[in-house]
């Protein structure tokens, strides 16, 4: 379990760390930290500033991941688009507190929503993104973009394409695939598994997207874990578990799979 433990990062509310955090110490945890935007609105810096030093002191790793809700980084509305950077902005705004290695984001690309205007969406998404290049680039991090709506893999290979970096990659989010995506895992693989910097493993039954242990459920592990080895990226890695029970559940069956034995060893 250890050996699984040093090799993944768990998701972590930050509004959670007060009442976690003696334990995620105790177990070396390494964290993915999310900040809502009612974390964000009722931050207190000297605590985080202390919160950051405790994990650092521990020799633990961090990943972020920015506030999703009601934002949408490519609307058509640049009102819009500019309440949602300013507040993914304070997230990375954070960064020289905790140095992430990531910061996952959602592009928030949804045909049902944006009917029949890709090429704005992407437009605006691009210009999005690249108004926070330099803050990662200064902080040492990675902005992670990730599926969520997409039902095939088109508009975001686009997106990565065209924004062409190293501070973006892309995350795989397995329960966003198992529940919405229309085209088959290989399809996922071909399109952007060379840009695959992060993973969000969890686990559900094709209808909802349920969070359930890796290894539970329908989605096919064993299926992107030899894609992953043939791509020979090296992901970080993100157990999305909304249980601490479910968490080392996780973990159990992720060690009993022997999947990270597939990859090389992710820093």
């Amino acid at each position: 379990m250890n050996s699984v433990v040093k090799r993944v990062h768990a998701h972590m509310p930050y509004h959670l760390m007060p009442e976690y955090l003696p334990m995620i110490l105790e177990r070396k945890i390494n964290l993915e930290i999310y900040f809502n935007h009612i974390a964000l609105e009722s931050l207190d810096r000297d605590q985080c500033k202390k919160t950051a030093r405790e994990i650092k002191e521990a020799g633990l790793k961090v990943t972020f991941h920015a506030p999703f809700m009601d934002l949408r980084p490519g609307a058509l509305d640049d009102r819009i688009r500019k309440a949602s950077l300013d507040r993914i902005r304070m997230v990375f705004d954070l960064i020289p507190y905790f140095h992430p290695l990531k910061i996952v984001c959602h592009p928030s690309f949804d045909e049902r929503y944006y009917v029949s205007c890709d090429d704005l969406w992407l437009e605006n998404s691009v210009n999005f993104w690249r108004q926070l290049l330099g803050a990662a680039r200064d902080g040492g991090t990675v902005i992670a973009l990730e599926n969520v709506y997409e039902r095939e893999p088109r508009i975001l290979r686009r997106l990565l394409e065209t924004l062409a970096t190293e501070q973006v990659c892309f995350c795989f989010d397995t329960g966003h695939f198992n529940v919405f995506s229309r085209a088959p895992l290989k399809t996922w693989m071909e399109e952007l598994g060379c840009y695959i910097g992060h993973l969000h493993l969890h686990d559900n039954f094709g209808k909802f997207d349920e969070h359930l242990p890796v290894g539970t459920a329908t989605f096919p592990f064993d299926q992107l874990f030899t894609a992953l080895e043939a791509l020979k990226v090296k992901p970080t890695i993100t157990m999305e578990a909304h249980s601490q029970e479910h968490l080392w559940q996780a973990m159990t069956n992720l060690q009993k799979m022997s999947l990270l034995d597939r990859l090389a060893a992710s820093d």
